[in-house]
This record gives C-alpha cells, structure tokens and sequence, in this order.
C-alpha cells in the first residue's frame, strides 16, 4: 500500500500478478461531476495497444467505482475504486532471474524476495491507479480553467530486433494561476519533481529551460517583464522561487529503456548462478506513447494538491 498527496491524497494497493488493483482516493470536494466517459477514455490510453512498442499482454483497465460517487456526482467522501486484472500470467521461464536495470535485485537486497512474482509492485501496472486518481482530477481542474497535455518529443533508435528503447516526454500546464507552492522545502517544481520520478523507469527531470540553463548567461535567460506584469518570455516555465508565477508550465522527463526485452539476454538468478533471460512480447519496448497519461494524471495530482492546499492556509 502507498500513498501519494498531502489534502488530495491517492492510496492503492495491489500488483500485477494479483486478482486486482484498488485505490482510494481522499480530498476531492463534494458536487464534482464526473464524466465516466472521459475516464475511461483516459485509462484506454494507458492501456495496451496495437503498437509495435506496446505489450502483447490484454488488459482493459475497466474502472468499477465502490464508493465516493452516487448520481454521477462526488459526495465528498472517499472515493475506492477496483481495476480488475484480465491477462495474469506468471513466466516460469524468467521468474527465478535478475532481470538488468529491473528492480529485481533491490526488492531482494530489501525485502528478501527471491522470485520476480513478489516484484510486483514495480510493474508498471501500478500506473493504472494513478491515472484514476488523475482522471478525477483533471475534471476538477478543468472546471477551473487548467489544462494538462503532455507529447512525446523523442523516441530513441533499437540497436537490434526485440530491443527496447527510451523515450522524452513534454508536458504542459495551463491556466495555473501564481501563488502555488512553497518557498523552501515543498516547492511546486520540487514536487513535480517527486511526482514524475515516481513513474517507473523515470531517470531525469527538468522543467523551463532545465539543464540547458547552466549554458545560458543573464541576459539570454532572464524573463523580463512588462509594466503590466506579463512576462515577455518563460524560460523559468512558469515556476520561481518555487512558486508558480502564473506562466505556462513546462517540463520535461526522460524515461530509461524497459529492462525486459524480446531476445535472449545473459544474467545471474536470485542465488548468483548464471543463467539466461528470456525475451519475452508480455513488456513494451517503450513507456511511450503509453506513460503520457500518466505524466499528465501526475501532473494534476499535484495541481490539485496544491490548488487545496493555497485554499486551505
């Protein structure tokens, strides 16, 4: 069980070889309607697809609301909800081994586990929930005028094959007005931060100019602005000083490729023995295009923690 958010919180359960995934979602004000359409149109994005990069495994990502909505309405309550797992299949072939860059060896060296099916909160099946949660409040905010879209900008090449590769994604966010954030230890770009690296296979984040930055001098970078107070640029996009200054926010994230891949790759099992992993069509080559709404689901998670919280002081 984990949980993310501080007023608007999310708390889920489950993994990818088990019957389900729950969560429970605390902080969404009462009276929100909430178009189940768009929901699960958010989670048929997430959800496997024909593309050559997407996994050969079937899940439909079918969202059953248990409590917190009557009447297509929020009651203010907390909101539990169930995704029912359709395709679960536990590989015998690569159950006992190290995959490379997975998460298989730290679940031993922290938990003791000694088989890849005990791994299973490190799918990332797990995202499932999240855009859940996101779906919600995306609605929520758009009630408010923001607006979230994230792309994919970049795809890296396969060297071989059954090669899996990495990916740049961009996201943006839209009429956030000034004020959200804290000064010092929760910045709002500090928590997007946190947010994004909590996706599986996150490696890098950046947000306005981000590391290109540390190459610019004063007066290329500064955002100069206007008697009015407008900003002739955004190379700080959209956050200073911690603080969302009302501009456009723009980030950036940079995504490992997925350990598995479809060929056969030489490694070492739970007992250090080595041994051989199989390529398998049951992971995607890429987290893209399919890790967009969960960028985005982050994204308004902590918009609407924040939104909550500058209400709440």
């Amino acid at each position: 069980m984990d949980t993310f958010g501080t007023l608007y919180r999310l708390t889920d359960w489950g993994d990818t070889h088990g019957d389900a995934l729950e969560g429970l979602i605390e902080g969404c004000p009462a009276g929100l309607h909430v178009d189940m359409n768009f929901v699960a149109a958010e989670m048929s994005r997430r959800s496997p697809s024909r593309d050559v990069l997407s996994t050969q495994r079937r899940e439909y990502d079918r969202v059953e609301f248990l409590s917190g909505i009557a009447d297509g309405k929020t009651t203010g309550e907390p909101i539990r909800f169930l995704i029912p797992n359709v395709d679960v299949k536990v590989s015998e072939v690569n159950r006992y081994v190290l995959k490379p860059s997975h998460a298989s060896y730290t679940y031993m060296r922290k938990y003791g586990v000694m088989d890849n099916e005990q791994c299973g909160r490190a799918s990332a099946r797990q995202t499932a929930c999240r855009v859940v949660a996101g779906a919600i409040a995306k609605q929520w905010l758009a009630v408010h005028g923001v607006c979230i879209t994230a792309k994919t900008l970049r795809i890296a090449s396969p060297k071989r094959e059954g090669d899996s590769v990495g990916a740049l994604v961009e996201c943006r966010v839209s009429g956030l007005p000034a004020g959200l954030g804290e000064p010092v230890y929760d910045k709002f770009s500090a928590r997007l931060a946190y947010a994004m690296l909590s996706i599986n296979a996150a490696k890098g984040f950046e947000y306005g100019e981000g590391f290109r930055a540390a190459e610019m001098s004063g007066s290329e970078y500064h955002d100069v602005q206007n008697p009015d107070f407008t900003f002739q640029t955004n190379h700080d996009g959209g956050i200073q000083g911690g603080i969302t200054n009302g501009e456009e926010v723009c980030f950036r994230v940079a995504f490992k490729p997925i350990p598995s891949v479809r060929y056969d790759r030489e490694t070492v099992d739970f007992e250090g023995k080595p041994t051989v992993m199989r390529g398998s069509d049951r992971n995607d080559l890429c987290v893209a295009p399919r890790v967009l709404p969960v960028v985005e689901a982050m994204a308004a998670m902590v918009v609407m923690d924040f939104w909550q919280l500058a209400v709440s002081s």
